[in-house]
């Protein structure tokens, strides 16, 4: 359902929380994947047991890194990835 400004209001003040369509959080996530956060990116290297430059040569790895903020789901899903690097690096 589509709010206008007034209802958003309106609703707000009420309390409550209008919930994010399904589609417009992918097309969020979507946009951060291009983006690294230089950050997270030496965090995930040092749990992974690799330097955070050869942690770029996985592109995958490294562009996943702006939506890992906030994004238990993605987190998970990186887990397994981040033991196959720790058993075989590079």
């Amino acid at each position: 359902m589509s709010w206008d400004g007034f209802q958003r209001e309106v609703l707000a003040e009420l309390g409550h929380v209008l919930c994010v369509p399904l589609h417009a959080r992918q097309a969020g996530a979507q946009a951060a994947m291009g983006a690294i956060d230089e950050a997270m990116l030496a965090r995930i290297a040092r749990a992974a047991g690799v330097d955070a430059e050869g942690l770029r040569a996985h592109a995958d790895i490294a562009g996943a890194s702006a939506g890992l903020r906030g994004n238990a789901s993605a987190k998970r899903a990186l887990w397994p990835r981040l033991r196959a690097l720790r058993r075989h690096p590079g």
